[in-house]
């Protein structure tokens, strides 16, 4: 009875931990949490954000997804050229090498939600799926936050 009482008060503590609850594992990769930003009416475009962590020892590539609410899910990356910030499709994915967390944040590498089906509003989850080239796939809840939320990922994520 001890044992049954010390297992079920493991699993409640493992369950309720936020940085448990938030992150996902498929294969050798470790997802952490999913961030949408919330979107104006009307808007035809939305970022979502994470953190992947690749505990193998090979490299990883996340190659874009699908969304119920977005007619197309890729990964893009935002650059200064000319001091002009440009945002560009990776054409062949986003790399995440052996041993390495690779951090999609505002500003930087990110998954752009495009054609959407309806408005991102803080608050909500949205599921997506993600298409690694190695992992598969894998479904993904992000958690819908404000702009101001979003802009603190930068620097803690």
């Amino acid at each position: 009875m001890t044992h049954k009482l010390l297992i079920g008060a493991a699993l409640s503590v493992l369950l309720t931990t936020p940085s448990l609850a938030d992150s996902i594992r498929i294969g050798d990769l470790m997802i952490h949490n999913p961030v949408a930003r919330e979107t104006a009416p009307g808007a035809k475009v939305g970022a979502g954000y994470l953190m992947i962590k690749n505990v193998g020892s090979q490299s990883e590539r996340l190659l874009g997804g699908t969304a119920g609410f977005a007619g197309k899910v890729e990964v893009h990356t935002m650059k200064m050229e000319n001091q002009v910030m440009k945002m560009q499709r990776l054409a062949n994915g986003l790399e995440i090498p052996p041993n390495t967390t690779v951090k999609l944040v505002p500003g930087g590498n990110h998954i752009m939600f495009m054609r959407l089906h309806e408005q991102l509003k803080s608050g909500d989850k949205r599921k997506a799926t993600l298409n690694f080239a190695t992992a598969g796939e894998v479904e993904v809840t992000f958690d819908v936050k404000s702009i101001a939320q979003t802009m603190k990922l930068k620097h803690s994520h």
